[in-house]
């Protein structure tokens, strides 16, 4: 008998922290592409990233954890952070076919990401495996003609990122609804982010 395909997005990033614009993102996603579950994927080595002073990779997915955990199609894998060295999709995304053959993947990126795709690693290898979402804010300019292999969904415009986050938290002031409650409260106890280097 034949298994139901699911529809999962994979949403990868440092999560450092997690924060509500992930999640808004990835509910959007989930909802108008008309996926099952969302898996979302700390990253170990972003081959893009360069900060030497990323949080441990077991606190960041623990961040993540507790972010999803009131989400029943949110989930989180552990699967870059399991592997050395950089992390690049097509080489999770040959892992994830190959121990998930009755999922279909997608993967969630923002707009303005879609024009450098081309040059990601075994970017044509790559669209065998899994398709892209690209989160379309109002106002962006998208590259149409990758709509062969990129599903584009609407993002409502909200001005948020790790990197503010952390900011704040630094200078002492609030990330109170920026941030998840459990997140926020982790955060607190671990002093994370109390001084930027």
């Amino acid at each position: 008998m034949k298994h139901a395909v699911k529809k999962v997005g994979m949403m990868g990033g440092t999560f450092d922290p997690i924060h509500c614009g992930h999640l808004l993102a990835a509910e959007q996603a989930r909802e108008q592409a008309g996926l099952d579950e969302i898996w979302f994927m700390p990253t170990h080595i972003p081959p893009h990233k360069q900060r030497d002073s990323l949080t441990l990779a077991e606190h960041r997915l623990n961040m993540v954890q507790m972010a999803v955990a009131d989400h029943e199609a949110f989930r989180v894998t552990d699967i870059e952070l399991r592997r050395e060295g950089p992390s690049y999709t097509y080489d999770t995304m040959v892992q994830l076919t190959q121990q998930f053959p009755d999922c279909q993947f997608s993967f969630i990126i923002g707009g303005d990401m879609v024009k450098i795709l081309p040059k990601w690693y075994q970017f044509q290898e790559l669209l065998r495996m899994v398709r892209f979402i690209g989160l379309a804010r109002p106002g962006t300019e998208l590259d149409r003609e990758a709509s062969e292999y990129v599903t584009f969904v609407e993002m409502p415009v909200w001005d948020i990122s790790s990197t503010l986050i952390r900011e704040k938290a630094a200078a002492g002031k609030s990330i109170r609804y920026l941030v998840p409650t459990a997140v926020e409260r982790y955060i607190k106890e671990n002093r994370f982010y109390e001084t930027l280097d």
